[in-house]
Protein backbone atom coordinates (compact mmCIF):
# COMPACT_ATOMS: atom_id res chain seq x y z
CA UNK A 1 0.00 0.00 0.00
CA UNK A 2 1.42 3.79 -1.29
CA UNK A 3 0.88 5.79 1.78
CA UNK A 4 0.60 9.88 1.15
CA UNK A 5 3.84 11.29 1.28
CA UNK A 6 4.22 14.27 3.78
CA UNK A 7 6.32 17.67 4.66
CA UNK A 8 6.18 20.06 7.01
CA UNK A 9 5.57 23.94 6.10
CA UNK A 10 7.33 26.88 8.44
CA UNK A 11 6.37 29.99 8.93
CA UNK A 12 8.16 32.78 11.48
CA UNK A 13 5.70 34.75 13.39
CA UNK A 14 6.10 37.93 15.51
CA UNK A 15 4.05 38.97 18.56
CA UNK A 16 4.78 42.65 19.73
CA UNK A 17 5.96 43.09 23.69
CA UNK A 18 3.53 46.04 23.87
CA UNK A 19 0.31 43.91 25.43
CA UNK A 20 0.94 40.41 27.71
CA UNK A 21 -1.29 38.38 25.76
CA UNK A 22 -1.98 37.72 22.12
CA UNK A 23 -4.68 35.74 19.84
CA UNK A 24 -3.32 34.23 16.29
CA UNK A 25 -5.79 32.64 14.16
CA UNK A 26 -4.54 30.55 11.27
CA UNK A 27 -6.97 29.36 7.74
CA UNK A 28 -5.06 26.87 5.95
CA UNK A 29 -6.10 26.74 2.44
CA UNK A 30 -5.03 25.12 -1.12
CA UNK A 31 -3.71 26.94 -4.12
CA UNK A 32 -7.31 27.48 -4.99
CA UNK A 33 -7.71 29.38 -1.63
CA UNK A 34 -10.50 26.05 -0.83
CA UNK A 35 -9.99 25.93 2.73
CA UNK A 36 -8.18 22.05 4.20
CA UNK A 37 -9.61 20.50 7.10
CA UNK A 38 -6.61 17.63 9.03
CA UNK A 39 -3.92 20.60 8.54
CA UNK A 40 -1.75 20.41 12.00
CA UNK A 41 -0.91 23.55 13.54
CA UNK A 42 2.38 23.51 15.76
CA UNK A 43 3.33 26.98 17.73
CA UNK A 44 6.56 27.24 19.39
CA UNK A 45 7.99 30.02 20.92
CA UNK A 46 11.13 31.75 21.54
CA UNK A 47 11.37 30.17 25.04
CA UNK A 48 8.93 27.44 25.07
CA UNK A 49 10.89 23.97 26.27
CA UNK A 50 9.61 21.25 24.34
CA UNK A 51 6.84 18.95 26.19
CA UNK A 52 8.66 15.96 27.26
CA UNK A 53 5.47 14.12 27.93
CA UNK A 54 2.12 14.88 29.18
CA UNK A 55 1.10 15.15 32.83
CA UNK A 56 -2.08 13.18 32.69
CA UNK A 57 -1.61 11.22 29.10
CA UNK A 58 -4.71 10.39 27.61
CA UNK A 59 -6.48 7.27 25.38
CA UNK A 60 -7.70 8.63 21.89
CA UNK A 61 -9.52 5.80 19.78
CA UNK A 62 -9.51 5.66 16.17
CA UNK A 63 -12.50 3.98 14.93
CA UNK A 64 -12.85 2.29 11.82
CA UNK A 65 -16.14 2.43 10.36
CA UNK A 66 -17.51 2.28 6.63
CA UNK A 67 -14.11 1.07 6.04
CA UNK A 68 -12.41 4.39 6.93
CA UNK A 69 -10.01 5.29 9.38
CA UNK A 70 -12.33 7.79 11.74
CA UNK A 71 -10.60 10.52 12.40
CA UNK A 72 -8.17 10.77 9.58
CA UNK A 73 -5.69 12.52 11.26
CA UNK A 74 -4.93 13.19 14.97
CA UNK A 75 -3.22 14.54 17.37
CA UNK A 76 -1.12 12.82 20.32
CA UNK A 77 1.33 14.23 23.34
CA UNK A 78 4.14 11.77 24.16
CA UNK A 79 2.74 9.12 26.85
CA UNK A 80 -0.53 9.25 25.32
CA UNK A 81 -2.32 5.84 23.98
CA UNK A 82 -4.28 5.07 20.58
CA UNK A 83 -6.95 2.36 20.89
CA UNK A 84 -8.03 0.86 17.67
CA UNK A 85 -11.79 0.12 17.49
CA UNK A 86 -13.25 -2.01 14.55
CA UNK A 87 -17.41 -0.63 14.14
CA UNK A 88 -17.42 -2.77 10.88
CA UNK A 89 -18.67 -6.21 10.01
CA UNK A 90 -15.41 -7.13 8.18
CA UNK A 91 -12.05 -7.65 9.95
CA UNK A 92 -9.16 -5.19 9.82
CA UNK A 93 -5.85 -5.70 9.87
CA UNK A 94 -3.75 -2.84 10.57
CA UNK A 95 -0.01 -1.58 10.71
CA UNK A 96 2.34 1.05 10.87
CA UNK A 97 6.06 0.53 10.27
CA UNK A 98 6.74 4.18 11.12
CA UNK A 99 10.03 5.13 12.77
CA UNK A 100 8.02 6.45 15.93
CA UNK A 101 5.46 3.44 16.66
CA UNK A 102 5.23 0.48 14.90
CA UNK A 103 2.67 -2.51 15.09
CA UNK A 104 0.05 -4.43 13.60
CA UNK A 105 -3.23 -5.81 14.58
CA UNK A 106 -6.12 -8.11 13.09
CA UNK A 107 -9.24 -6.18 14.77
CA UNK A 108 -12.62 -8.65 14.29
CA UNK A 109 -15.64 -6.75 13.77
CA UNK A 110 -17.14 -5.25 16.84
CA UNK A 111 -13.35 -5.72 18.89
CA UNK A 112 -10.52 -3.39 19.97
CA UNK A 113 -6.60 -3.82 19.45
CA UNK A 114 -5.22 -2.92 22.83
CA UNK A 115 -3.75 0.24 23.67
CA UNK A 116 -1.04 1.61 22.52
CA UNK A 117 1.57 4.11 24.32
CA UNK A 118 3.19 6.74 21.60
CA UNK A 119 6.34 7.68 23.32
CA UNK A 120 8.10 9.34 20.34
CA UNK A 121 7.74 12.88 18.30
CA UNK A 122 7.13 12.21 14.97
CA UNK A 123 4.25 11.21 12.07
CA UNK A 124 2.83 7.59 12.31
CA UNK A 125 1.21 6.26 9.33
CA UNK A 126 -1.66 3.76 9.42
CA UNK A 127 -2.53 1.50 7.24
CA UNK A 128 -5.04 -1.65 6.30
CA UNK A 129 -3.42 -4.65 5.07
CA UNK A 130 -6.86 -5.72 3.98
CA UNK A 131 -8.29 -2.77 2.74
CA UNK A 132 -5.30 -0.60 0.73
CA UNK A 133 -7.36 2.65 0.76
CA UNK A 134 -7.66 2.78 4.77
CA UNK A 135 -5.34 5.63 5.97
CA UNK A 136 -4.69 7.68 8.86
CA UNK A 137 -2.06 9.83 10.45
CA UNK A 138 -1.14 9.75 14.26
CA UNK A 139 0.81 12.86 15.16
CA UNK A 140 2.71 12.77 18.20
CA UNK A 141 4.10 16.38 19.01
CA UNK A 142 5.94 17.85 22.47
CA UNK A 143 4.59 22.04 20.65
CA UNK A 144 3.52 23.59 23.22
CA UNK A 145 0.67 24.59 21.50
CA UNK A 146 -1.07 22.42 18.75
CA UNK A 147 -4.01 21.77 17.13
CA UNK A 148 -5.76 20.67 13.67
CA UNK A 149 -8.29 22.40 11.39
CA UNK A 150 -11.59 21.69 11.07
CA UNK A 151 -13.74 22.08 7.97
CA UNK A 152 -13.24 25.72 7.86
CA UNK A 153 -9.32 24.90 7.55
CA UNK A 154 -9.20 27.31 11.02
CA UNK A 155 -6.95 26.73 13.95
CA UNK A 156 -7.19 29.78 16.54
CA UNK A 157 -4.75 30.24 19.27
CA UNK A 158 -5.52 32.79 21.97
CA UNK A 159 -4.34 34.12 25.57
CA UNK A 160 -0.23 33.64 23.61
CA UNK A 161 2.52 35.47 25.41
CA UNK A 162 3.77 38.62 22.87
CA UNK A 163 7.09 37.47 21.81
CA UNK A 164 8.83 35.22 18.52
CA UNK A 165 7.00 32.42 17.56
CA UNK A 166 7.49 29.56 15.04
CA UNK A 167 4.33 28.11 12.69
CA UNK A 168 4.71 24.87 11.18
CA UNK A 169 1.89 23.39 9.38
CA UNK A 170 1.98 19.91 8.24
CA UNK A 171 -0.81 17.55 6.17
CA UNK A 172 -0.16 14.33 5.31
CA UNK A 173 -1.23 15.26 1.53
CA UNK A 174 1.44 18.30 1.55
CA UNK A 175 3.34 18.25 -1.53
CA UNK A 176 7.09 17.82 -1.33
CA UNK A 177 9.50 20.45 -3.10
CA UNK A 178 7.88 24.14 -2.37
CA UNK A 179 10.14 26.67 -2.31
CA UNK A 180 10.74 28.72 1.66
CA UNK A 181 7.15 30.05 2.94
CA UNK A 182 7.08 33.62 3.63
CA UNK A 183 7.72 34.87 6.52
CA UNK A 184 5.56 37.59 9.01
CA UNK A 185 5.99 40.14 11.44
CA UNK A 186 3.32 42.00 13.57
CA UNK A 187 4.21 44.52 16.01
CA UNK A 188 0.36 44.75 17.28
CA UNK A 189 -1.19 41.94 20.35
CA UNK A 190 -4.41 42.70 18.67
CA UNK A 191 -5.79 39.36 17.13
CA UNK A 192 -3.23 38.49 13.95
CA UNK A 193 -4.71 36.43 11.30
CA UNK A 194 -2.82 34.61 8.77
CA UNK A 195 -3.33 32.70 5.87
CA UNK A 196 -1.10 29.52 4.47
CA UNK A 197 -1.53 28.46 1.38
CA UNK A 198 -0.61 24.44 0.86
CA UNK A 199 0.05 22.38 -2.56
CA UNK A 200 -1.42 19.21 -1.74
CA UNK A 201 -0.90 15.48 -3.67
CA UNK A 202 -4.69 13.85 -4.36
CA UNK A 203 -6.26 12.34 -1.49
CA UNK A 204 -4.74 8.73 -1.25
CA UNK A 205 -8.71 7.60 0.00
CA UNK A 206 -10.49 8.82 -2.89
CA UNK A 207 -11.01 6.60 -6.13
CA UNK A 208 -12.90 3.64 -7.12
CA UNK A 209 -14.12 1.44 -4.56
CA UNK A 210 -11.69 -1.49 -3.26
CA UNK A 211 -12.30 -4.50 -4.99
CA UNK A 212 -10.89 -6.67 -1.79
CA UNK A 213 -13.72 -5.11 0.23
CA UNK A 214 -15.74 -7.59 -0.30
CA UNK A 215 -14.04 -10.56 0.42
CA UNK A 216 -12.90 -10.86 4.31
Amino acid sequence: MNLARSAIVGVGLLLGASAPAAELSVLVTDSHSATIADAVVSLRGEHDQPLRAVPSPITKIIDQRGEAFIPYVEIFRPGDQVVFHNSDRTRHHVYSFAPAKSFEFVIGSGRSAPPVTLDQIGEIAVGCNIHDRMIAHLYVSDAPHVAKSGLDGRVVFDDLPTGAYSVQVWHPQLRPGRTEPPRATILESTPVNLTIALSLLPDPRAGADDPERSKY
